[in-house]
């Protein structure tokens, strides 16, 4: 991570330095944890030990200061998103009592160099994050979503969102935010139409692979994604734990 990749965290995902900590052994730096801050909680960005120091009890370390600090602060729930291949920072995880809550995953989409037909009646248009907003379309602030797609992050980084939506004359019907690297952010059909809409608006896109990344089972059924030619790949669990003094 970069020096300007960690401030643009700060702007986009809440990075909280005072729940940012540094673990030295002596006067080299050995252990980092990264962490975002909302009302809603903190999310465990990023914890990392360096090899030579693994299996010392860093990590561990790590997480119940933050714990400890939190537990007077607040807010009292924290959370981390962990690729399900990290299988050591997932036992972290389990070791200090952290619940398996969820699961998340990315999908991906192969785009084609087509456009589905046009819906009778129905017009795509250019939508922002804002136009969403004031429509009451984004969703709610406790939606299943992963912290990178969240109302706040979508918010922080809609100058770099683009969006498209599916209109009639009386409202917005679906509509796709995406970010210029191939990220859907956010993706909703308000009709049943067995995804037409979302199809549609898919494929004025252009050609390219989109990832769709942390999707949560409860945010949109995964046998949707599936209808509309999405397909999963990696995958994530999501650990939680309620603050508490060490």
């Amino acid at each position: 991570m970069t020096a300007a990749a960690f401030k643009r965290s700060i702007r986009d995902l809440q990075v909280w330095c005072s729940s940012c900590m540094v673990a030295f052994a002596g006067s080299d730096p050995i252990g980092v944890l990264i962490g975002a801050k909302r009302p809603s909680g903190t999310l465990i960005h990023r914890i990392a030990v360096h090899p030579d120091h693994l299996r010392q009890g860093h990590g561990r370390h790590l997480l119940t200061s933050l714990s400890s600090k939190l537990a007077i602060l607040g807010p009292p729930r924290i959370a981390s998103e962990v690729p399900e291949s990290l299988d050591a920072a997932g036992a972290l995880f389990t070791a200090c009592d952290y619940v398996d809550e969820s699961r998340l995953t990315d999908f991906v989409f192969q785009t084609e160099p087509v456009t589905a037909g046009d819906i009778a009646g129905r017009f795509v248009i250019p939508v922002t994050v804002d136009d969403l907003a004031a429509n009451d379309l984004l969703g709610h602030d406790d939606a299943p979503v992963c912290w990178e797609r969240s109302i706040e992050t979508l918010t922080a980084r809609k100058g770099d969102i683009t969006g498209l939506a599916v209109a009639s004359d009386e409202q917005l019907e679906a509509y796709i935010l995406y970010l210029a690297c191939g990220d859907i952010v956010s993706l909703r059909s308000f009709v049943e139409d067995d995804g037409a809409r979302l199809t549609l608006l898919l494929s004025r896109i252009g050609a390219g692979t989109l990832r769709f990344p942390k999707v949560h089972s409860a945010e949109i059924p995964r046998q949707r994604l599936r209808a509309l030619g999405f397909q999963p790949a990696q995958a994530y669990r999501v650990y939680a734990t309620t603050a508490r003094p060490e």
